[in-house]
């Protein structure tokens, strides 16, 4: 199963339609190209796939997933948390 850490648009780049965003301190680029203009915006919560922001989330929703994802965090060892953190939206489909 593939899940989605909810992430907070800091920056957006409308010339190559990217927008930067903070996973948990992480902060990495994510293609705007699958929303609609201007419907992502500076300090909107999303969720990634493979690059992709995907949708946008309210606050609420998104902080109540962060607080989960911090539990879960705490029981990992170092290296599992980083890896969790930084290949949150690279998950592949797989077949069921």
């Amino acid at each position: 199963m593939c899940l989605s850490i909810p992430s907070k648009v800091v920056k957006i780049d409308k010339e190559n339609n990217m927008a930067t965003v903070d996973t948990m301190g992480v902060k990495r680029d994510a293609s705007l190209d699958l929303m609609a203009e201007d419907d992502v915006k500076v300090g909107d919560y999303v969720l990634l796939h493979i690059g992709f922001i995907m949708n946008k989330i309210d606050e609420e929703d998104a902080m109540l997933s962060l607080e989960t994802y911090k539990e879960i965090i705490e029981a990992m060892d170092e290296e599992e948390r980083q890896r969790t953190i930084l290949e949150d939206d690279n998950c592949v489909n797989r077949g069921v």
